[in-house]
């Protein structure tokens, strides 16, 4: 009987002794049959705050009635609007306040950061890249090659794990950063891979591409919101993110970057717009651009403050769980009690479930991905026809994020319980 598998008894336990269990209550979670889905595709949407709609209200009132002066008057006035995420996204990034700030799209900021970081000069013309990156990704570094007139089959190295592995080994992306040496221009890699769930070491990757005389950046789609960082510490050059997945902020909400401070006013070239101006003078319309003087002279337009709203409202929820690392204590928790409801699983079926992410708590994120030898889409097909929302990718990968804000002890012990029936009927 399900009410009396050891699993979810001892799940229910560990929900009621987490006081971060309640935060669940701030969110909506999608229904299936009348009672909640299991959700878990955090990874690539997160779920929308209860106090979302409350958020894009207020605003939408400012507008009505206060037209354009709600740049001045608005209960959250516009003008400055950006600026209410600063101290947010410093403490996820590990950063100064001066090197953050949400703006843009995630690709639009990768295109914008590589104009600054990716100067192809003389020898030193390679971008390096782990394979099978989020495309988006490998297309914004093929075409800025492309932009600067090089040959991608040349000029940008893609990282392989070895063979018969799925992840990269530090020493292996270390060993081919001195290869490379001064023919490496940049080094632009995921945070956290998105299809296995890695977590790279972002210190020493950055350490080694400065050895050689390389920048180095970070795609942070995966990471913000899911893993503390230290980015100024570690020396990071940039990094960009999107706020949709981990943060919860609604599909194509705004993204994110991290420029470190030492760039700020170091002449190196940006692609620059009138947000980025000296704002104590920006409405004098000068012809002659002044730099604000940190990260918000990347900024080109004013802040997209419907799209933004929601972004505010889910960072409030943030900052009262405690914040990105008491939420990291309670994801741990929560991945472990997955991969461990996972083995007990392909251990009672006899299927092969192999999660292909690290099992070093400290090399992954919420993320496991799994294959299911001998089942294919079949299983995830069975799966969602239960109530469970999980990600498939191709060809047999499925990725799962029990996502600390939102996700229960109780979700994963009966997602083993459905997961484990799905299998049984498979062999029948």
């Amino acid at each position: 009987m399900v009410s009396n598998n050891p699993n979810l008894t001892l799940a229910l336990s560990l929900d009621s002794a987490d006081p971060l269990s309640s935060f669940r209550e701030k969110f909506l979670i999608p229904q299936h049959d009348g009672k909640d889905a299991l959700y878990f595709t955090g990874n690539s949407l997160g779920l929308q705050p209860r106090s979302a709609s409350d958020a894009l209200k207020t605003e939408l009132e400012d507008w009505a009635t206060l037209g354009v002066t709600g740049h001045i008057r608005a209960r959250n006035p516009w003008m400055h609007y950006h600026e209410l995420f600063t101290s947010h996204l410093s403490e996820m990034a590990g950063a100064l306040p001066s090197e953050v700030v949400a703006m843009n799209a995630l690709t639009v900021n990768l295109h914008l950061l590589l104009v600054s970081f990716y100067r192809p000069s003389g020898t030193r013309t390679k971008i390096l890249c782990e394979a099978k990156a989020f495309p988006s990704d490998r297309y914004a570094l093929v075409s800025q090659i492309h932009f600067h007139g090089g040959n991608p089959d040349i000029d940008l190295v893609e990282l392989e794990p070895r063979e018969g592995e799925h992840c990269l080994r530090l020493e292996d992306i270390e060993k081919v950063i001195f290869e490379l040496g001064d023919e490496l221009a940049t080094v632009m890699i995921g945070g956290v891979n998105y299809y296995t769930g890695q977590l790279h070491d972002l210190k020493n990757i950055t350490s080694a591409a400065h050895k050689v005389g390389a920048t180095c950046g970070f795609d942070l789609a995966h990471g913000m919101g899911n893993v503390p960082f230290e980015l100024h510490d570690w020396d990071v050059d940039f990094a960009s993110w999107c706020s949709y997945k981990y943060m919860n902020s609604g599909p194509g909400a705004v993204s994110g970057i991290y420029v470190h401070e030492r760039h700020h006013n170091s002449g190196i070239p940006r692609l620059e717009g009138w947000w980025g101006h000296e704002k104590s003078t920006r409405f004098k319309m000068d012809p002659d651009y002044v730099s604000m003087g940190t990260v918000e002279s990347w900024q080109m337009s004013n802040a997209p403050v419907l799209n933004m709203a929601v972004h505010k409202a889910s960072l409030e929820i943030f900052e009262a769980a405690g914040g990105i690392k008491k939420l990291r204590e309670r994801s741990l928790r929560l991945t472990a009690f997955l991969e461990k409801t996972v083995h007990e699983v392909s251990a009672s079926t006899g299927v092969n479930l192999e999660i292909i992410t690290p099992s070093n708590p400290e090399h992954r994120g919420a993320q496991l991905s799994i294959v299911a030898h001998g089942q294919g889409r079949d299983l995830y097909d069975k799966l969602s026809s239960e109530g469970v929302i999980v990600d498939w990718r191709e060809p047999d990968v499925i990725r799962m994020a029990p996502v600390p804000l939102y996700n229960s002890f109780e979700d994963i012990a009966r997602f083993g319980i459905i997961l484990e029936d799905a299998l049984r009927n498979s062999r029948t």
